[in-house]
């Protein structure tokens, strides 16, 4: 049987830089061209970066994309054919295309049909949605194009019309992000709709970090009969190449079906070697990989050399920092450890160890003598008035302070390191702990940082953050023998409620009912509702839930509804 090669180009680009984007583009098609390739598709949007957000609406930024494409295409190897993700200029809004480009020349557009508009998709506001499917018929190979939502929502009368065509393949440019639990839901819809369109999908995933998202990659061909193929490794660049089969046409395609012909010269190609599946990824892993790859590229993208983390000796600080270490190299990484006399010797000498079993520099700065000034500075108007939280959080913003100083000083991006049970309820200190220009853990349940710490020592074989750190109960150590436990519900109460409450919109009714004590839920969903201000101010962190603060969910700061409280009778006058 005859056949095509294919090339899907799972590659990383990033937003805006359209000339480092167009020449990472060629020499993934020059090594496509190598190992025999006759067509190669890329990402989504993988010529500007995804997601563009507002740069789409600037007329200047859509000239200079059509610049770099004018370019790409007379750079590009001439006998491939190559389907790229980029915007196109519309009448009104500009399209989500991907264009057809061979031997310099531009053969034609497919404009994104199904535009989403949930989640941390926004693409209604900057794009125009096409209407008209196509069909790429190349050496006898009819290929159908979607891009990205296209194989989600796709309409039956498109599915049956790919059906009728007699498609070899359909092929999909994606910008699918991550979550945890992203990838079996990805692949269930893919199958489906390989089965509607009774020909198998070849599905080319972006790969990298933007801002507060994570593109996994795992690009895969699957079957009609729901077989995955081949699949492409995950939070990696990679080529995967591979010979699709060329069905037969017996009928001409549907008249609505536009499509382009072409025919390139043929050359005997060599067979490809046998590839294996990736294995799959349990879920800390996944996990862990997605962060390490949001921070790396959040770093290098903006033009950072170093890191700086404030180290506690608790065990988010300890997580940040071997994530950080892993992503770009100990020597890129520097810790800072800033005790007062509520720190306890426990932490200071397991922040010491830890700085050690990273092999990282961590100075200690001891911040007392400065906290006592402030305190003696305020004492006049603190006068009458017990201490509380107000000294506290004194401190976290006293280390706040340092660590941006240094960051000013020496360029090094500063790491916050509070979790998403904190930022939910607000036990973090604003211009303290929350100063940073990253987040990486701030969707990252306090449950789970203890399970990726322990997964880390076991992949390590030894424990590199140390046990004595993992088994001390949680505390802020901003006054003496303080616990999370004394402000918070356990964690393990407190994040299955968060879930509940913010990824899956349970009230407060629905979420007793599923056997949680009404009090503590109560008391937990007002403090969520109560420190959206604070969430605002947060850095951006990599998101790894399918809700996120941020992005995910948009909630009024001013907002007086409060699902926790009983309905009041009416206070409107009788007739």
């Amino acid at each position: 049987m005859r056949s095509l090669r294919i090339a899907l180009a799972q590659m990383n680009s990033t937003v805006g830089a359209l000339a480092q984007n167009r020449e990472k583009i060629c020499k993934m098609a020059a090594q496509a061209s190598s190992a025999g390739a006759e067509l190669v598709i890329f990402p989504e949007l993988v010529l500007c970066g995804y997601p563009p957000e507002d740069l789409i609406l600037k007329p200047h930024f859509i000239a200079a994309v059509d610049t770099e494409l004018r370019l790409l295409s007379q750079a590009l190897p001439p006998e491939v054919v190559c389907i790229v993700g980029s915007p196109s200029q519309g009448e009104q809004n500009p399209f989500n295309s991907a264009v057809i480009l061979y031997q310099g020349q531009v053969l034609g557009r497919y404009h994104k049909c199904q535009l989403p508009n949930y989640g941390v998709f926004d693409e209604y506001r900057v794009f125009k949605a096409g209407h008209s499917p196509l069909c790429l018929e190349l050496n006898g190979a009819r290929i159908g194009i979607h891009i990205c939502e296209d194989s989600w929502v796709h309409s039956a009368e498109d599915a049956a019309c790919f059906a009728q065509a007699e498609l070899s393949a359909v092929v999909n440019l994606s910008a699918s992000p991550f979550h945890r639990g992203k990838l079996p839901e990805r692949i269930s819809i893919l199958k489906k709709t390989s089965a509607a369109c009774k020909t198998p999908l070849f599905y080319c995933n972006l790969v990298g970090g933007q801002d507060e998202l994570v593109f996994d990659g795992g690009s895969m061909a699957i079957s009609p009969e729901g077989e995955i193929l081949v699949q492409a490794e995950r939070f990696v660049e990679e080529l995967l190449v591979f010979d699709l089969p060329i069905k037969e046409n017996t009928t001409e395609p549907p008249a609505k079906l536009k499509t382009l012909s072409l025919t390139l010269p043929t050359h005997p190609k060599k067979p490809l070697a046998p590839r294996q599946r990736p294995r799959d990824l349990p879920e800390l892993e996944e996990v862990y990989e997605a962060l390490k790859l949001g921070i790396r590229d959040y770093t290098d993208k903006n033009g950072f050399k170093t890191i700086l983390i404030a180290i506690s000796g608790g065990i988010d600080s300890a997580l940040v920092a071997a994530l950080a270490v892993d992503a770009v190299g100990a020597e890129r990484v520097s810790g800072i450890s800033l005790p007062t006399r509520y720190s306890s010797e426990g932490t200071r000498s397991d922040a010491i160890l830890l700085a050690e079993n990273l092999g990282i520099e961590m100075p200690m700065l001891p911040i007392q003598d400065l906290f006592t000034h402030y305190l003696d500075l305020l004492s006049p108007q603190f006068a009458g008035r017990d201490a509380d939280v107000t000294e506290e959080n004194l401190q976290a913003r006293i280390r706040g302070s340092i660590v941006m100083a240094l960051s000013n000083k020496f360029g090094s991006l500063v790491v916050a390191t509070g979790n998403k049970s904190e930022m939910a309820t607000g036990y973090a200190t604003l211009y303290g702990d929350m100063c940073g220009g990253y987040a990486l853990i701030k969707d990252v349940p306090k449950t789970m940082v203890f399970d990726l710490c322990r997964w880390s020592n076991q992949q390590q074989g030894f424990e590199r953050i140390p046990q004595s750190l993992i088994d001390r109960p949680p505390s802020a150590e901003l006054r003496d023998d303080q616990k999370d436990s004394d402000s918070l519900p356990p964690y393990e109460i407190l994040d299955a409620i968060l879930s509940l409450y913010i990824e899956q919109d349970l009230g407060r009714d629905e979420i007793v009912a599923k056997g949680f004590e009404y009090d503590i839920v109560t008391r937990v969903i007002r403090l969520v509702d109560g420190n959206e201000y604070k969430r605002r101010q947060s850095p951006p962190g990599v998101k790894i839930t399918p809700k996120a603060f941020g992005r995910d969910r948009r909630v009024p700061i001013t907002n007086h509804f409060r699902p926790t409280t009983p309905p009041q009778k009416s206070t409107c006058p009788k007739k």
